[in-house]
Order: C-alpha cells, then sequence, then structure tokens
C-alpha cells in the first residue's frame, strides 16, 4: 500500500506540535491533524493556564525554534516552592539554591507557548496541517496504517501518533488500557493580583478537600504582586465560584487562602477542567505509538504534565531517527519498543508517587490520614529527599 505520509500525528497540541518540530530535517512527510479549526491553532485563546518549565525543557523548546517566539515578559522565574498542610503553618520548601542559577523552574502561558510551537512548524515544506478534522480509527494494512479521518478522507502513513488526550479514543481503538482516574473535581484557574509580594515563591495549600495553589506572575501592584490562583476542588464548588462576580470572587478567594498574600482581586477570566489523570500499559502498538497526556496525564498540582510530554517526545523523535540513520523503516518495531522503554522509565515511579501523594493530600481528612500528611510533609524537609525532589522538580530526566 502506498502511503500518502510517512508519520501521521493525531492532535496539535503542544507535545504533538513539539513532535514535529524535533522530527525537523529528518526527511519525512508529516501531517498533522487537529479538531480545532486553523486559526485557532495559529493563534490560540488564553486558557489561563501557566505551563511549569524546567530548564532542560525550555532547552528543548530553544532547539525547536519556538522558545524565541514567547515574549520575555510573559515568562516568570521560579525560585522557591513551599507545601503547607491544612491551616499549619509548617511548611515543606526548596530554596532557590537548589536550582540552575538560583531558579527551580520558569512559568510561560500555556498559549503563547502552543503560538510559538504552531509558527515554528507551519511553514516548513514537510509538515501538512490539516486543522478542522480528527482521526477517528487506523487500521494496519501492510506496510502502511490507513487513518479514517472525521471528514471521511482514508490517509495512510508508515505509523501514526496519537497525541489525542488523556481519554485518547484512538489508545482504547488500538485495544491499549489505560489506568484512569476520575478525581470528580474541577481545576480553577484565574490570575490574581494580590497586596503582599510573591517572593518568586509557588505555594501549594493542601487543605482538606481542595488543592490551593499560587504560581508566581511578572506584573502586578506595586507593593504587591501578581499570580495564578490555582484551586482544585469539587465540581460544585468550582460552579459556584465561576458564578459569582469580580468583587465577590477576589474576597472569598482571600479567605480560602487564609490572606496568606493579602487581599486578592481578579485579573483576568476564570477557567474550570475536570480533573482526570491517565497512565496507559503500552505506549506502542504495530505503526502505533502514543505520546502526551495519552500515554501519561499528570494531575496538574504536580507540575509536570508538559515535562514529561517534552521527555516524551523527544525520546520518539531520537528512536526515530536512529531507526531511518540505520535504514529501517518510520515504524521499526525496535525503535518503538526503545521509546516506550525510555519514556517508561522516565515517569513510572514519578506518576505512581505523584498519585499516591495526590490521593492523601487531596482527599485524605481522616484523623489517619492527617497524622500521615503531616508526618510526609517533615519527612520530605529532611535534607537528603528535599534535595532528591528539588532535583527531581528542576529536571525530571534523571533516568530514575
Amino acid at each position: 500500500m502506498a502511503r500518502d505520509f510517512d508519520i501521521i500525528v493525531a492532535g496539535a497540541g503542544p507535545v504533538g506540535l513539539a513532535l514535529v518540530g524535533s522530527l525537523a530535517g529528518a526527511g519525512l512527510r508529516i501531517a498533522l491533524v487537529d479538531p480545532q479549526p486553523a486559526a485557532a491553532l495559529a493563534d490560540p485563546a488564553d486558557d489561563g493556564r501557566e505551563i511549569a518549565l524546567t530548564d532542560r525543557s525550555v532547552g528543548r523548546e530553544d532547539a525547536i525554534g519556538a522558545w524565541a517566539g514567547i515574549p520575555a515578559d510573559a515568562v516568570a522565574p521560579l525560585r522557591h516552592m513551599r507545601v503547607l498542610n491544612g491551616p499549619s503553618h509548617y511548611a515543606m520548601h526548596f530554596g532557590a539554591g537548589e536550582g540552575t542559577d538560583g531558579r527551580l523552574g520558569r512559568f510561560a502561558p500555556n498559549h503563547w507557548l502552543r503560538r510559538a510551537l504552531h509558527d515554528a512548524v507551519a511553514a516548513r515544506a514537510d509538515v501538512s496541517l490539516l486543522p478542522g478534522r480528527s482521526v477517528t480509527s487506523i487500521r494496519v494494512e501492510g506496510r502502511a496504517a490507513r487513518a479514517v479521518l472525521s471528514d471521511g478522507k482514508a490517509l495512510s502513513a508508515g505509523l501514526v501518533v496519537a497525541a489525542d488526550t488523556r481519554r485518547s479514543l484512538l489508545r482504547t481503538q488500538q485495544r491499549i488500557p489505560a489506568a484512569l482516574h476520575d478525581y470528580r473535581q474541577s481545576m480553577l484557574v484565574c490570575p490574581v493580583e494580590h497586596t503582599l509580594p510573591h517572593g518568586e515563591t509557588a505555594t501549594a495549600w493542601f487543605e482538606y478537600g481542595r488543592t490551593l495553589v499560587t504560581l508566581p506572575l511578572n506584573g502586578g501592584p506595586l507593593d504587591g504582586g501578581r499570580s495564578s490562583a490555582v484551586m482544585t476542588l469539587d465540581r460544585a464548588d468550582a460552579d459556584a465560584l465561576l458564578a459569582l462576580d469580580d468583587r465577590a470572587f477576589g474576597v472569598e478567594v482571600s479567605r480560602r487562602y487564609r490572606n496568606r498574600l493579602g487581599a486578592m482581586r481578579s485579573a483576568g477570566a476564570r477557567h474550570a477542567v475536570p480533573v482526570v489523570t491517565a497512565y496507559a500499559q503500552r505506549f506502542v502498538a504495530h505503526r502505533f505509538a502514543l505520546l502526551g497526556d495519552a500515554a501519561v496525564g499528570m494531575h496538574p498540582t504536580t507540575a509536570h504534565g508538559f515535562n514529561f510530554g517534552l521527555l516524551g517526545q523527544h525520546a520518539l523523535a531520537s528512536a526515530l531517527r536512529a531507526a531511518l540513520d540505520r535504514g529501517a523503516d518510520v515504524a521499526d518495531p525496535a525503535a518503538l519498543r526503545r521509546y516506550e522503554s525510555a519514556h517508561r522509565r522516565e515517569t513510572r515511579l514519578f506518576f505512581a508517587g505523584a498519585e499516591a501523594v495526590m490521593r492523601l493530600y487531596a482527599v485524605g481528612d481522616s484523623l489517619p490520614a492527617r497524622l500521615l500528611r503531616d508526618a510526609a510533609l517533615r519527612l520530605g524537609n529532611l535534607p537528603p529527599l528535599r534535595h532528591a525532589l528539588a532535583a527531581r522538580m528542576h529536571d525530571p530526566d534523571l533516568g530514575i
């Protein structure tokens, strides 16, 4: 069967775009399929999300040619992080000295990341962007995979890569099981201004039944600051906050954050999304690979979902390039297994640990759970563990 493309990527989110960027110059014909219209892909709407980036992730964005497309004043440094449990003022903390150049990482707006990645790949002659449609089914026929699109058109390729969300339809069709956990909560995000400075510090308060996070941003009042308020709440609670006017929202959020950053006021639109995590049992099949949230969908409070997505696309691109260099097919089974092994090694233990922590801190409110939460926080403050956690946060590519 003749191939229309070498690779079809289902999903033009940031990880799918990054994969295409990483394969520049490999001599491959790539189709990038996404249900959003072309205008939305080229100029993504601000969804309120701030993405935490390690220095290694920034380097990979730069190598793709995307980092220069993000305005410098939109990128905020992260120099400290603290974690609090319930009403206690005792905190687990990570200092600036445990990162590179006194920095644990950086925050960049999701819509700017998507726009910069789109611009880096959209004009390339080897890339065909197919907006306004999705891949609805895949069937392998000989040396090619036949992908049927939502408009009825069929395309063939040597390899199909699914980066189509953590509830991946294509993953289900390929009969790849995934551990899905619906927290029955929503993540509500909103930029806020506050009367006390944030000190370039991200803070996570694990209250009972909800998680409250502030991510330091640039700008804000002269004597105060500006942050992204990220709240993981019961869905009814999130809906109630969405319905408040700006004044009432500021009062309520200040109360919930116990005025730790002083009085808060809304500084932009509010957005809410359901909290669901996912981990696929396998990352590859015959002429098929999972990527991004379709492979590993992290809890948003961990702030490592995009970093792991970038690690995954880098591992896949490297494996594919190595296969092509030795004259193998683009869907060489050994190359796909190499990608799967590398990405599982990078993510498995961190995902399992993060899930255990999120379930303990997000929903654990019995007396034993409260005692365990406090003990875990104090254990994490011991220097060897704190340094190891800070290093892992600073750069997840540690080969564990």
